[in-house]
């Protein structure tokens, strides 16, 4: 009779824990970047990647949802036929181009992330 008491026990009490986990997290600020930054887009990725590629008159080879100042832009590499390589800013709000600028050369370095 008592195992029959104990398990639900358990389950209450691990439901519990795990709310208050999850309570505490919002409250922390221990939501994921990734996932406030897409809250915050008005446009998809592939809309992002057609202005960028209209704009520096190239393919896309990468794509990135960033925050920045208190806004969110999607960051697009495009690359053109002449092989130069553009850093396209698009507004992830309502789509506008912010900047296009030749990257520079980025001499075997890699990002860490």
């Amino acid at each position: 009779m008592k195992s029959k008491i104990t398990i639900p026990a358990l389950l209450v009490a691990a439901g519990i824990a795990t709310a208050g986990g999850l309570a505490f997290a919002k409250t922390s600020g221990g939501e994921n970047d990734a996932v406030a930054d897409l809250a915050k887009a008005k446009i998809t990725l592939v809309q992002a990647v057609s202005a960028a590629e209209a704009q520096a008159g190239g393919k896309a080879t990468k794509a990135e949802l960033e925050g920045e100042r208190g806004t969110v832009v999607f960051d697009v590499e495009v690359v053109t036929a002449d092989n130069k390589v553009f850093d396209v800013k698009v507004d992830a709000a309502d789509g506008k181009v912010l900047s296009s600028k030749l990257d520079q050369a980025d001499r075997g370095e890699k990002d860490d992330d």
